[in-house]
């Protein structure tokens, strides 16, 4: 009886104590480092919309329990870039808000695939949502509009803390155009495979679009002359990616965190492991994260390079903190 209900139960304890270890670690990192100015009004707007959505969807206002999620975002993207301005002196938001707001509105269609697949693989659902299609769509639009920038803005973050520092004097390692084309071709697989195979075959192959796209666009963005994780690679540099799967730790486990607790969400249907669960979540659903961020660093960079192609000019190879300008 015992077994039974530990492998047929969901694990919020679990998936709250590994939040708060993430959040220990990066809080005292953050509190270490040097300061290049006070701590941003728009960083305690952040906090306090945080504080206020959770404390309303604790009393059940109705606008917060359909809203939750992307109200949360909203605080916590605020939140993230006050951080970092704190460390650099700068940051996305104060850089550009015109290079923001493109980032959010590209997140919307760029999520939207995900999504094509989902209505033939059938691994998540949303319930909750209000019967209104205007109040429906509202809150589709503004949660999908936070995923590319909490991304980015996180690995903004984790880059301003230091954690992985790229080493001086490294030796180049040359990305021969073979490896490229493999993994542009394993890519491929990765993401046609599993809606070629029946659905019920498919569905247990969602996994490998999570990191599918990244290994299809960035050797195309390499040779668009746009930035690129191989050439990082090449000049010896892992910090971009490392930052990268970080951040899609962190934020898969704020994602399925607030998710839980709102009362307009998603729930995962697909067929493994669903008797074990943190949070929503499958247990093994959370290795899909860090190379989701991947992707998403890859697919934003790929509508960038496609830009400057047809443009005729030369895309920027700044990474993560230079690299969103209008695609």
């Amino acid at each position: 009886m015992a077994l039974n209900s530990l492998t047929n139960s969901t694990h919020p304890a679990l998936g709250i104590a590994i939040l708060a270890a993430l959040l220990v670690f990066l809080a005292r990192r953050y509190f270490r480092a040097a300061r290049c100015r006070p701590f941003p009004g728009l960083g305690w707007l952040g906090l306090a919309i945080i504080f206020v959505s959770e404390a309303l969807l604790a009393l059940r206002v109705y606008w917060v329990t359909i809203y939750f999620t992307p109200l949360a975002w909203t605080g916590y993207l605020l939140l993230v870039d006050s951080l970092v301005a704190t460390l650099q002196g700068t940051s996305l938001l104060r850089r550009s808000l015109r290079q923001f707001l493109a980032l959010a509105a590209w997140s919307v269609p760029l999520w939207l695939i995900f999504e094509a697949y989902n209505l033939r693989l059938r691994n998540w659902t949303y319930v909750g949502l209000p019967a209104n299609p205007f109040l429906r769509d509202l809150g589709y639009v503004w949660s999908f509009a936070t995923i590319w920038p909490a991304i980015f803005e996180t690995a903004d973050f984790i880059r301003a803390l230091g954690l992985f520092r790229d080493s001086t004097g490294t030796l180049r390692r040359a990305v021969s155009r073979r490896a490229q084309w493999i993994l542009a071709l394993c890519g491929l697989l990765c993401v046609a495979m599993p809606v070629l195979l029946p659905p019920h075959l498919g569905s247990y192959l969602f996994g490998p679009v999570w990191a599918g796209f990244a290994l299809l666009l960035d050797p195309i963005n390499y040779h668009g002359k746009g930035a690129s994780l191989l050439r990082e690679w090449e000049k010896g540099r892992t910090g971009i990616l490392s930052s990268l799967l970080l951040a899609g730790l962190v934020c898969g486990f704020f994602w399925e965190f607030w998710n839980y607790w709102a009362n307009a969400r998603w729930i995962y249907i697909f067929p493994i492991l669903q008797g074990w669960k943190i949070f929503e979540m499958p247990a093994p659903g959370f290795l899909g994260f860090p190379p989701f961020a991947v992707e998403c660093f890859a697919m934003y960079e790929f509508l960038r390079t496609l830009k400057a192609l047809f443009s005729r000019a030369a895309p920027s190879r700044e990474l993560i903190a230079a690299s969103r300008e209008e695609a």
